[in-house]
């Protein structure tokens, strides 16, 4: 049973208050709220920076639920200790408040960190200012929590968070602060950004902002441990619009609604300037800056989430480029600002006559157009929010949007190389007296380069005509802009190959081919080494009679996997004629992170991470916005994808934007790259129809030292079925198309084409604007999956005896029958086995009924959430350092030149028997799998098989049922279907527990 906790709110000191008894201080006391208990400080009398050191203890009554509680602390002047006359039970001015989320309260043991939190209003008419020092962390209840003394105030002064360029009200001078008991993390004022640049399309040229530095709220976590750490929870959050009944009009129903404050720029006109302007929007601390245009046509729209909202009105002022002065001047009340909720049309923006600097309108306008809506407006993606206003350099500011990337469709290009006529030797030395040449072809598509084996002496051939008949396959992506290259060459010599001839093709040339039906074959001439010439080029350079004997063809009717089997999530071929209708829609809710693991330091503030998540399903990648300087993360963002094989998975990954502190004018030369912080990956089968899944992912990363956790992503999960037929047919058509039965690849094609494939995609992704990483991309498709690990191989081992566990017990409770030290359990066994002996037809319906009410039995206990990442499934909590070494060791190995041979064929081969292994699990898994009810419409067609098949076996006779069996069984191949059966496409749709393999 686990210990009861205490939560401990040790509140420090206060810096730089509002005075409120109207003689410039006030008397502040602190009340802290949790769970619905309060508790309060005492009053520290006419002081604007108070020093408390007291700690208020709350009784916690399931630390598994403080995820999904909130601490309220309430700063407040109390009138009876400044004197004030009016003073009664509710004599208290209102200085400030903070809401702090419990997610990320450290554990009892763990490092404890004192935070400073900036005080906010409780309303947009409320005047405060000042921030807070708290330390809030657990404790065991039998713990003693010793009360220190409130100390005297040191001479040191620790200033307070500096506000950046916004004015503020006229108020009284801020006072140096005293030092507390306890180091206060401060926030330093972010670097002077310089003006934006001229924009030039379509790159947008970055905003300025500049705001209140708010410090972050959430402690950072010390080193995840024990069990329950790893494991998957439950989530209650408060999604919106999740009981509307059409679900066509329901909008980002999966997620919290969050709004904000959009302000939309389009231009001004009759300015009396000339050159560039700039427009600024101005929001209490917070300035949004468009490039500077010679047109004075912006067209830029800015979001400021509503939570940071401290101001009454919002402005807009523009100004020549590099100049403080403004030349107009228009702002808005937010009480009078209209609502926009998605399907409502676009406000239309509208003019404004804008004050000069003396307070008068003249003729100069601006076109705007001010509103509140949630993320779910068209406005949201595209628009410069507030959040980025934390970003330090001057890193490309688009990285930080949400976007949707769409990976581009790959062919499999296939090369036959049938034969050559009229090849020569080049080389006429004394060497070439007696040596049969070697004629090989050297094919290349990009960075992609296959060559065939040298072309074999045939008796009935010439030296001179060259017979391959060999099939190279290469990864092209649409639009085609490569061209395939071949070279006919001949090995002279070790390491010298003399060239014959060239051939160039481009690839959208080629034919696309998306059957099995032959393609048909065709003589190309050869061009000389230099030459450049293509299908339909010049003959100026060919070779006589040189040439060479192709078949080309663009395969649409394979799938290219660019992923590991085990968790693919895309299984169409390329051709989309070949498409089935989709079955389902996939409905994915990004909500958050909590308690992630720090990434980096940053401007003397402490660890921090400015995290973004990535989804992957089928061609659509999605990425979040940024979220800058926080380790508990909202990001509150919602997609969908159309499903057309319910037995796929989608991965989700969360990654640290390495951008943010990239400077303007840095070493372009050093790629930036973003670090991975984890991963979820979630198989559509195991989830239940309509149902909403709300869960906190553990993301688990191994290192070389070992597994950690870095955090827990929220994640809010749909499957929506669109036909139930469909749904259900899906579970016994071919998992891969009729292409890779027909004519299919070899096991080290298929790796070698994921390797390409991979390599396509990551190229692709990262010309997109703003790129998707390399790193990011490798990660999300599991690149290095198919190398040796001990690691891997163990867990695989293990697997494989956990599946084979069952069929032991069996043999041990036979041999326990056998011995007869049960006497009542082996008189049961002998007379059920005398009755199977005496009416063998009730063998096959005793055991499929058997099977059939084992599943309904087990319905009660089926699985209710998703998988997750195990980490001891993985063995990753036992992994050695000389195994966790081996694992992240480069390939070919660095270890050095004496062992890289022979360690990697070791690799290499144990790689191979890994995936083998790996396999035969699988099957073993699918098996268990078949009455687990992980897979739910998979386990309730088995359930209605097995009845049905249970009535036929006691119906028809058994000699009859094995007669038609062997005649079935032995049939004539020219009856016999090339494609694989129903019942081993449903059988290879099974779920298994590859899919949650660390």
């Amino acid at each position: 049973m686990a210990k009861a906790e205490k939560l401990v709110v040790e509140v420090v000191a206060a810096h730089n208050l509002m005075p409120k008894d109207g003689q410039g201080s006030s008397s502040a006391y602190v009340e802290v709220e949790f769970d619905h208990q309060k508790r309060r400080t005492r009053a520290r009398p006419k002081e604007l920076n108070p020093v408390w050191n007291e700690r208020l203890v709350f009784p916690v009554a399931d630390p598994d639920d403080l995820p999904y509680r909130a601490i309220d602390v309430g700063v407040y002047n109390d009138r009876a200790a400044s004197g004030a006359a009016s003073a009664g039970p509710h004599g208290r001015n209102f200085l400030g408040k903070v809401r702090v989320p419990a997610a990320g309260v450290p554990a009892p043991g763990e490092e404890v960190v004192p935070q400073l939190f900036t005080l906010e209003k409780r309303s947009l008419f409320s005047h405060i200012r000042g921030e807070i020092t708290l330390k809030i962390y657990r404790i065991n209840s039998g713990d003693v929590v010793v009360k220190s003394k409130p100390e005297k105030p040191a001479k040191a002064a620790v200033p307070g968070p500096e506000v950046v360029a916004a004015p503020t009200v006229t108020g009284p001078k801020k006072q140096p602060h005293p030092q507390p008991q306890h180091p206060v993390v401060t926030v330093q004022p972010p670097p002077p950004q310089p003006e934006p640049p001229m924009d030039i399309m379509p790159q947008p040229a970055p905003m300025v902002m500049k705001p209140v530095m708010h410090a972050d709220p959430y402690p950072v976590p010390a080193m995840f441990s024990g069990p329950g750490d790893f494991s998957l929870k439950e989530t209650r959050p408060r999604l919106g619009s999740v009981a509307v009944a059409d679900k066509a009009s329901a909008t980002y129903d999966l997620v919290e609604q969050v709004e904000y404050l959009y302000v939309r720029v389009v231009r001004a006109r009759c300015v009396p300037m000339v050159g560039e302007a700039v427009a600024e929007v101005k929001l209490g601390n917070y300035r949004g800056v468009t490039p500077a245009v010679p047109s004075h046509s912006w067209d830029r729209v800015f979001a400021f989430s509503k939570e940071t909202i401290q101001s009454s009105f919002v402005e807009v002022y523009v100004r020549a480029r590099g100049t403080d002065d403004h030349v107009g001047r228009v702002w808005f009340d937010l009480s009078e600002v209209p609502h926009r909720a998605p399907p409502d049309s676009t406000l239309a923006p509208q003019w404004y006559s804008m004050e000069d600097r003396k307070g008068q309108r003249g003729g100069a306008e601006v076109m705007v157009a001010v509103w509140f809506g949630t993320q779910a407006d068209e406005a949201f993606a595209e628009a410069w929010h507030s959040k980025t206003a934390g970003v330090h350099g001057n890193g490309p500011l688009g990285s930080f949007k949400s976007k949707v990337y769409v990976a581009p469709k790959l062919w499999y290009l296939r090369v036959s190389i049938i034969e050559a006529q009229d090849l020569f030797p080049m080389d006429k030395g004394p060497l070439a007296i007696g040596r049969f040449p070697e004629f090989f072809v050297r094919a290349q598509v990009g960075n992609q380069i296959m060559r065939t084996r040298p072309a074999p002496m045939v008796s009935t051939r010439a030296p001179s005509s060259p017979f391959w008949n060999e099939d190279l396959m290469f990864v092209v992506a649409e639009p085609f802009e490569e061209f395939l290259v071949l070279s006919v060459e001949d090995r002279v010599s070790p390491g010298r190959d003399e060239l014959l001839g060239r051939l160039v093709v481009p690839v959208s040339a080629i034919e696309r081919w998306w059957d099995w039906k032959p393609v048909v074959s065709r003589w190309f001439g050869l061009d000389r080494g230099t030459g450049g010439g293509n299908v339909s080029g010049s003959n100026a350079h060919r070779f006589g009679s040189r040439r060479v004997h192709l078949r080309l063809s663009l395969d649409g009717g394979y799938h290219v996997l660019d992923e590991a089997t085990a968790y693919s999530s895309d299984l169409q071929p390329t051709a989309k004629q070949l498409w089935k209708p989709h079955v389902g829609v996939l409905e994915l809710g990004v909500l958050g992170a909590t308690g992630l693991m720090p990434m980096k330091t940053r401007d003397g503030r402490g660890a921090t991470a400015d995290a973004y998540c990535v989804a992957k399903y089928g061609q659509k990648w999605i990425r979040t916005r940024t979220v800058v300087d926080s380790l508990c993360p909202r990001w509150n963002e919602q997609y969908t994808w159309e499903v057309f094989d319910p037995c796929t998975v989608i991965t989700v990954g969360v990654f640290d934007n390495s951008h943010v502190d990239k400077p303007a004018s840095g070493n372009t030369t050093v790629a930036v790259r973003d670090n991975c912080i984890g991963k979820v990956r979630i198989r559509l089968s195991t989830l239940e129809t309509d149902r909403v899944y709300t869960h906190a992912h553990p993301l688990l990363m191994l290192h070389p030292s070992g597994v950690k956790k870095m955090g827990e992503l929220h994640l809010a999960v749909r499957f929506c079925c669109g036909n139930v037929g469909n749904m259900f047919h899906a579970y016994v058509r071919p998992l891969l198309p009729k292409m890779h039965y027909a004519e299919p690849l070899l096991v080290r094609q298929v790796e070698t084409l994921r390797f390409q494939a991979t390599n396509v995609v990551a190229a692709r992704l990262g010309r997109a604007e703003p790129p998707l990483g390399k790193e990011v991309v490798e990660y999300m498709l599991d690149h290095r999956s198919h190398l040796w690990s001990m690691r891997r191989s163990k867990a695989n081992f293990f697997r494989l005896v956990s599946v084979l566990s069952g069929p032991m017990t069996i043999v041990r409770w036979f041999e326990l029958v056998r011995s007869w030290q049960r006497p009542v359990h082996s008189c049961l066994a002998v007379f059920t086995f005398l009755v199977l002996v005496t009416m063998p037809e009730l063998i096959l319906p005793t055991a499929f009924l058997a099977m059939a009410f084992t599943g309904l039995w087990r319905y009660r206990v089926r699985p209710r959430h998703p998988p997750h990442m195990e980490m001891r499934l993985s063995h990753a909590d036992g992994a050695t350092a000389d195994e966790l070494d081996e694992e992240f060791d480069t390939f070919p190995s660095s270890r050095g030149d004496v062992v890289r041979f022979r360690y990697d064929r070791l690799r290499s081969v144990a790689g191979r028997v890994q995936t083998v292994v790996g396999d035969i699990a699988t099957q073993g898994e699918r098996m268990q799998g078949l009455l687990s009810w992980r897979d739910p419409r998979a386990a309730l067609l088995f359930s209605i098989a097995c009845v049905l098949a249970a009535v036929i076996a006691y119906c028809v006779p058994m000699k009859v049922m094995i007669g038609l069996w062997g005649l079935y069984a032995m049939r004539p191949p020219r009856f016999r279907s090339r494609m694989p059966s129903p019942l081993m496409n449903f059988f290879r749709r099974l779920p298994s527990r590859a899919d949650i393999l660390l």
